[in-house]
């Protein structure tokens, strides 16, 4: 069985668990992809709901390969046997294990906020995840709940690979999956819809949990479950030449990264399109600032418009103020780009390679980036109309010439302006999902302004 997303999933497994006949439960999710499984279990069980914070302590160099975990009490688990295959050493898991405690703090803040625990002493508890691989996690959590006086611990999953139970029962007890495949191929593999969760849903659905009564509350068809970005707040950027550019800053609860707009020839802060993606982004947990790349009597210079050294260096110029604001500066990243604007933000990335995260263009023209193509090592974007036959060839050359990660997605039967029915807001699936997967922690804060000093 391949589950549709996390929430079916989430529903099935409260089928399974509902014929246990399991007494006063208490559900737990580990965040941030248990939660929206977690939330069907405990609506269908009609039980509270609860998170336990633990992080993963990735190898080093692969931080997608769990070592081991790290839980909010402290509690270190480490996996020995895949540490001594890897040769990992003490240091660098002190350095991990530092920066993790860093994050879950985090994540006690933004998801808890002055809300505790809840009492699970003496209760049983239904530990959620939306799967298992190594375990480590589940164990760390596990043992967690047992020091704060669970009296029943019971892990619950979609999906863990054949023989789990056999091989974790002895650390984690009693063991609940729907699939337990032979050929596993890792969690994502089982669902059809695996994008990360974002920690907006997160905290939207511990709300609902929360304050649900007798009638079930479903964020899915709430606005809380998209909580709206804070108002539009206008901005003045002014760049180290003296040149004041207005900005447009939007920032959700808790943003997840930022996104810098970068217009194309003609256009402005205002263009439709770049607002109604950066209004999709936002729901989907990213703080976006729009601006003008050119004052108005700039603007009027035609050769203004084509000058991407210009452009870039103007993009620089914002990139190192957003680093300089209050609640957005330290976070990951990215550029979306349109036209020529696509250009300008393929160059500024270049040019800040260890501090942009991401790059998409729309219907861009990253052919005017020239050599710095070839120094893009951030993953990069293409999307360009299907009928759109000119700037997709070319495109097509460019993405041969980028140095990163790199993919050109297609929207069939679009034009250059992405005008025709549900072509813009493929644009913005597209954008969400490239985002959500490859925006990174900025690797060096001072990238933008060492930059800009050499530009």
């Amino acid at each position: 069985m391949v589950f549709r997303d996390r929430r079916d999933a989430g529903r099935i497994l409260a089928g399974r668990l509902q014929g246990m006949a399991i007494e006063d439960p208490i559900v737990v999710a580990l965040p941030r992809g248990g939660v929206p499984v977690a939330f069907e279990v405990a609506r269908v069980l009609g039980a509270p709901l609860d998170i336990a914070l633990v992080r993963k302590i990735g190898a080093p160099g692969q931080p997608e390969l769990g070592i081991g975990a790290l839980g909010e009490d402290g509690t270190v688990i480490l996996d020995d046997e895949t540490i001594a295959a890897l040769a990992v050493t003490g240091q660098q898991i002190e350095a991990v294990v530092a920066r993790e405690t860093a994050e879950l703090e985090r994540r006690r803040r933004l998801y808890r906020g002055d809300v505790g625990p809840l009492d699970v002493a003496g209760r049983t508890v239904i530990l959620v995840d939306d799967g298992l691989a190594t375990g480590v996690s589940a164990i760390a959590a596990a043992d967690v709940l047992r020091a704060r006086g669970a009296g029943r611990v019971i892990v619950a999953v979609p999906v863990c690979p054949f023989g789990t139970e056999a091989r974790l029962a002895g650390r984690l007890g009693e063991i609940v999956a729907i699939e337990q495949p032979l050929r596993f191929g890792g969690v994502g593999a089982w669902y059809d819809d695996f994008t990360q969760t974002p920690d907006r849903e997160v905290i939207a659905l511990l709300r609902a949990a929360r304050t649900r009564t007798g009638v079930d509350a479903d964020p899915a068809n709430e606005s809380a479950a998209h909580p709206a970005p804070e108002a539009a707040a206008d901005r003045v950027v002014r760049t180290r030449d003296g040149v004041a550019l207005p900005a447009t800053l939007r920032s959700p609860a808790g943003p997840r990264g930022v996104v810098i707009f970068v217009h194309g020839s003609g256009s402005s802060r205002r263009s439709p399109r770049n607002v109604t993606v950066a209004r999709a982004l936002d729901q989907r947990g990213f703080a976006t600032l729009l601006f003008d790349l050119l004052t108005d009597a700039e603007a009027r210079e035609r050769g203004n418009v084509f000058d991407i050294d210009l452009l870039s260096r103007r993009l620089a110029d914002v990139t190192a103020w957003v680093r300089r604001q209050p609640g957005i500066g330290r976070l990951p990243l990215a550029y979306f780009g349109a036209s020529t604007g696509a250009a300008a933000a393929l160059r500024a990335a270049a040019a800040l390679s260890g501090l942009v995260g991401a790059v998409v263009s729309r219907g861009g023209r990253p052919d005017l980036a020239g050599d710095a193509l070839t120094q893009v090592t951030a993953p990069t974007l293409l999307i360009v109309g299907g009928d759109d036959w000119n700037v997709l060839e070319l495109n097509d050359e460019a993405a041969a010439l980028l140095a990163g990660p790199h993919e050109l997605a297609v929207v069939p039967g679009a034009g250059h302006l992405f005008e025709q029915p549900g072509a813009l807001e493929e644009v913005a699936r597209l954008a969400g999902d490239w985002l959500v997967r490859h925006l990174g922690a900025p690797r060096d804060a001072n990238a933008a302004e060492r930059a800009r000093d050499s530009a």
